[in-house]
């Protein structure tokens, strides 16, 4: 979506969101430019997954308060919306009763008419997928058969296969092991540069934020409490304002970014 060259991929200004007679989102105002990577963190019930639900319109917001590249989100079809954000969920979701090819071909559901089959177009975007994510080898298998970090680089196929140049991720590497978060964040790192998709994460590894991310934004209460990079959160004057908790520090000995280290003391 070309739209207005110079706009970011997502402005957001003075979102608020209630639900019920609670409000759960007050006055959060940023942007993400096109191809950066942005990560929210901010403890529990903070709202950083229904902020995700109002930049997919699960959740309706202000009129205006949202705009994708330039456009009000309120003026776009759901099928133009389709085209130009995909949502990637917890590895743990399931998707049971179908093939990987047949869960990311899937993705290509806004560019099909009802009852319509796949074209050699839509195949061709859907094995493109599959290379992209290196998943080409687990085509026929089940998707109740795949790994957690198998399955979540199917998710992020699917989302490639929709043609979405925005992607949401909702706690992307969340119940895989080590190894296999370290293999995601490669390939969102790899997928950001190589085709200039703009990710939005939400997630609790605040080192990971540190270590992959461009940008992070925190959230508590609903409000936007920071908004900047890894090297001006990692101090206890900012990380205690957002958790209520100090943090020991260490610098990374590969990445040279400062991260948490694990600290007995709860407080």
């Amino acid at each position: 979506m070309v739209l207005g060259d110079t706009a970011p991929a997502i402005r957001v200004a003075n979102l608020a969101f209630c639900k019920g007679e609670k409000t759960i989102l007050k006055d959060v105002s940023f942007a993400v430019k096109r191809g950066e990577y942005l990560h929210i963190i901010g403890p529990n019930g903070a709202g950083k997954t229904t902020l995700l639900k109002c930049l997919m319109r699960i959740h309706r917001g202000p009129m205006n308060a949202l705009q994708i590249f330039g456009a009000p989100l309120e003026s776009l079809s759901q099928r133009s919306l389709a085209k130009v954000i995909g949502y990637v969920p917890q590895s743990s979701q399931g998707a049971f009763g179908f093939t990987a090819y047949e869960f990311v071909a899937m993705g290509r559901y806004p560019y099909l008419s009802p009852f319509s089959g796949l074209s050699a177009h839509d195949q061709s975007k859907v094995e493109e997928a599959l290379a992209l994510t290196k998943t080409d080898a687990l085509a026929t298998q089940p998707m109740d058969t795949l790994s957690g970090g198998e399955r979540q680089r199917i998710f992020i196929a699917a989302a490639l296969a929709q043609g979405a140049e925005i992607l949401l991720l909702d706690e992307p590497t969340t119940y895989l092991d080590p190894r296999h978060q370290a293999h995601i964040e490669a390939l969102l790192n790899d997928l950001q540069h190589t085709l200039g998709l703009t990710l939005i994460a939400v997630t609790h590894d605040i080192n990971s934020a540190a270590l992959w991310g461009d940008r992070i934004l925190a959230l508590k209460q609903g409000r936007v409490v920071f908004s900047g990079i890894a090297a001006e959160l990692m101090h206890n004057d900012i990380l205690q304002v957002i958790y209520d908790k100090q943090f020991v520090f260490v610098d990374h000995p590969t990445a040279g970014s400062r991260i948490v280290v694990p600290d007995r003391s709860p407080e």
